[in-house]
């Protein structure tokens, strides 16, 4: 069986690499832009380092910030409305995940109007058209939206997050640039860094996971022990770093899966509207407890990145304990709480139920019965 991996055509990494945007527009053609932004970005002006150089240029644009932090089927619809009106041949997505999941969203029933029931995209929805054309400018250090072919839209009615997978959607460009990324409070730099080592150390022990996926994964883990301390701190060099590990953490997963921890992730957010980040945060050292078992001897080489010393003479189970405890203290270090106040025992088996059918759940590495998911999000209470 072949292994399939995906990619921008496209991505530009450092400080300045905003200047490429309005190049990368003129010389693909593109007249209309719709940017997507959430409300926060543009009240603080970080929208406006790159809507200014637009402006600059003489480019076309309508600015859609109708963008809550766990972004709706009600967001999309608005967006895909937006889009219409300004007769948008491309879409310029700034922000985290919740920016660029409904900028695929819109741009994907813009191409193929016969999903625009949201909630038709659900899964590996057979859409037939590439998405309109994204460039995704990342702010936050985590998600990785800019180099995934996921989404996640949240079913208020239903009180769920629903993932969406599909090639289309992959933006043409990213531009990960640090300095779009300076602003961030230190909660989020820690809850969006535990994002993007959730991804990575999901992505590396997922059934899908392989030779190519575990290049990216293992030097992702490496980069984000080594910098997210600094980076919450605020150092720049860090953060930097942290910018360029999310992206290549999301070059992996994005392309072999996740686990059981965004599955109970995805479900508190529905639930509870706990921010992405910080639910994965709070899951990791349960799930890789839960998953110790299944994983080989891939905890070792997270142990000896993390830089535990002579992993090669633990045992089994010791590099296994080793490679916990640091993701413990890390979490620990950069202040992400390990109790979920928000969580309600009469929810529990819908907690555990959701996440149990939650796209992202299939790739784990170990499987769960209901038992014990309602379990894993007790260790939470």
């Amino acid at each position: 069986m072949a292994n399939r991996f995906m990619l921008n055509e496209t991505s530009y990494h450092g400080k300045g690499a905003i200047l490429n945007i309005v190049p990368e527009i003129k010389s693909r053609g593109f007249k209309n832009i719709l940017v997507c932004s959430d409300a926060s970005l543009v009240k603080f002006g970080v929208s406006a380092k790159v809507t200014d150089l637009l402006e600059q240029a003489g480019i076309a644009y309508k600015l859609f910030s109708d963008i809550k932090p766990n972004p709706t089927i009600e967001n999309v619809l608005a967006g895909v409305a937006a889009a219409k009106e300004a007769k948008a041949d491309a879409i310029v997505a700034i922000g985290g995940g919740s920016s660029m999941d409904t900028a695929k969203a819109i741009g994907i029933i813009i191409t193929n109007p016969e999903f625009a029931d949201v909630r038709s995209l659900e899964g590996v929805a057979p859409t037939k058209k590439p998405c309109l054309p994204i460039i995704a400018v990342p702010t936050t250090a985590g998600t990785a939206a800019e180099v995934t072919i996921n989404y996640v839209i949240t079913d208020v009615e239903k009180k769920r997050k629903f993932v969406c997978v599909d090639p289309h959607d992959m933006p043409v460009v990213a531009v990960v640039d640090p300095d779009m990324m300076a602003s961030m409070p230190k909660s989020l730099k820690a809850f969006t860094g535990m994002d993007a080592l959730t991804h990575a150390i999901e992505g590396y022990t997922t059934r899908a996971a392989w030779e190519m996926s575990d290049m990216f994964h293992i030097k992702a883990i490496e980069l984000i022990a080594k910098n997210l301390r600094d980076s919450v701190a605020g150092n720049e060099k860090g953060g930097e770093n942290m910018a360029l590990a999310q992206y290549i953490a999301g070059m992996g997963f994005s392309n072999v899966g996740l686990g059981i921890d965004h599955a109970m992730a995805h479900t508190l957010s529905a639930y509870y509207d706990v921010p992405h980040g910080k639910a994965c945060a709070m899951l990791l050292p349960i799930s890789m407890e839960f998953n110790r078992d299944y994983t080989g001897e891939k905890y070792r080489e997270i142990a000896r990145v993390f830089g535990v010393k002579d992993v090669d003479k633990m045992s089994q189970e010791e590099y296994r304990d080793a490679a916990i405890a640091a993701v413990k203290q890390l979490s620990v270090d950069v202040g992400i709480p390990t109790k979920c106040e928000e969580i309600k025992a009469e929810d529990l088996d819908s907690l555990a139920k959701d996440a149990l059918a939650d796209a992202c759940y299939p790739g784990n590495p170990r499987e769960a019965t209901h038992e014990q998911v309602v379990a894993l999000f007790k260790k939470l209470m």
